[in-house]
């Protein structure tokens, strides 16, 4: 596997590779990806090889420029007030954590959209995955690459170009080091192909920010158990099969995702504090105040130097920024989890902002 800098001449070599069908993977804002050109069915057919990843699970397909939005989606088919919503959703959001499922132009292959009439797409923030999906594009066509994340399907997402290596190695053909990905969460997904709109993965647009746009939208946690129906199928709700059953609207929904392989126990502030010292327990806080009212507990177990610096007892933010703690949950994760310890135990978030998609991925998580 090539690692290449962030410089247009080394991303150039990688849209190249895209471009001859290969693999790239990239950084985002959000997490890196791996990238293949949407329009090759064979290269797509790789990224679900690669990942290991159910072919009823759609890819989101980025762009690189609000130009290349109608090469993927067929915004004609919309109502004019849904199509003057994309249109104010994209102005405000794009480029950044937004995933918009619209309906697809019929030249899309299937496997990027599991077979949907629907398409998730996305225009991303970060200058490097923008400059890829440009120079990969055809003659005279806007550039279009189909990229989950760049994992193994159902672990941790990646946010450095470290754990690419270490999660897929030689089975993909490149990966752009662009340093740690400032979000560290996906994009949030808002289904505007439906008939009633919904949040169907929060991230990292939040809700409070999307109702600016849209007005009052169901909870984002609510999307993923009652999601709107479209094209033939009740695409959000679980039924006979389960809900990670296939038919899925939306990329990153299913119910067991994002996990460690260690098991992950959830827990509120107050439970936290009560916890007692595992000897093969980890345990990940969001601030410090959480984590200094658990030790305090139970000094003992630190000497005199206290909890600073134990690799089992992690700190989303010290200071309790949301942020800051969305920036770290999956490097944090991925620390505590090398050691395999017997548990993960896990503090939940005020369930408001962009700790509603931190809350989604730990949840997610604890289901495996």
């Amino acid at each position: 596997m090539l690692i290449l800098r962030d410089t247009e001449q080394e991303i150039r070599r990688a849209a190249e590779i895209i471009k001859r069908g290969g693999l790239a993977a990239f950084p985002t804002e959000t997490v890196y990806g791996l990238g293949a050109d949407a329009f090759n069915a064979r290269a797509l057919a790789r990224v679900f090889e690669v990942k290991g990843r159910p072919r009823f699970d759609p890819l989101i397909v980025h762009i690189a420029s609000r130009s290349g939005l109608e090469r993927v989606a067929r915004l004609s088919v919309l109502s004019p007030a849904r199509r003057a919503l994309a249109e104010k959703c994209a102005s405000a959001f794009w480029p950044g954590p937004l995933t918009l499922v619209l309906p697809k132009q019929p030249e899309l292959p299937g496997l990027a959209t599991a077979g949907l009439s629907t398409v998730a797409v996305r225009w991303p923030g970060h200058p490097a995955a923008r400059t890829l999906i440009r120079l990969s594009a055809g003659a005279g066509k806007p550039g279009a690459v189909a990229a989950p994340s760049a994992n193994p399907f159902g672990r941790l997402s990646p946010t450095r170009a470290e754990h690419v290596v270490e999660g897929l190695g030689e089975k993909i053909d490149c990966v752009i080091d662009g340093g740690p990905c400032p979000v560290g969460v996906e994009s949030t997904v808002l289904d505007l192909a439906s008939p009633r709109i919904a949040i169907l993965r929060p991230g990292g647009v939040t809700r409070e920010e999307l109702e600016t746009i849209t007005g009052p939208i169901r909870p984002a946690l609510d999307a993923g158990a009652s999601g709107a129906e479209h094209g033939g199928q009740n695409a959000g709700e679980p039924d006979a099969a389960g809900p990670n059953a296939p038919g899925r609207l939306s990329p990153g929904t299913l119910k067991s995702h994002y996990a460690p392989l260690s098991p992950l126990v959830l827990h509120d502030e107050k439970e936290m504090a009560a916890l007692p010292r595992e000897q093969d327990g980890a345990y990940l806080f969001f601030s410090g105040k959480s984590r200094d009212a658990w030790a305090g507990r139970d000094r003992a177990g630190y000497g005199e130097t206290g909890p600073d610096g134990d690799p089992a007892a992690l700190v989303l933010s010290e200071t309790g920024r949301v942020p800051e703690a969305a920036a770290n949950l999956f490097e944090y994760l991925r620390r505590l989890d090398g050691p395999r310890p017997g548990r993960i135990h896990a503090e939940i978030l005020p369930e408001e902002g962009l700790g509603a998609a931190i809350n989604d991925r730990l949840r997610r998580a604890a289901e495996h």
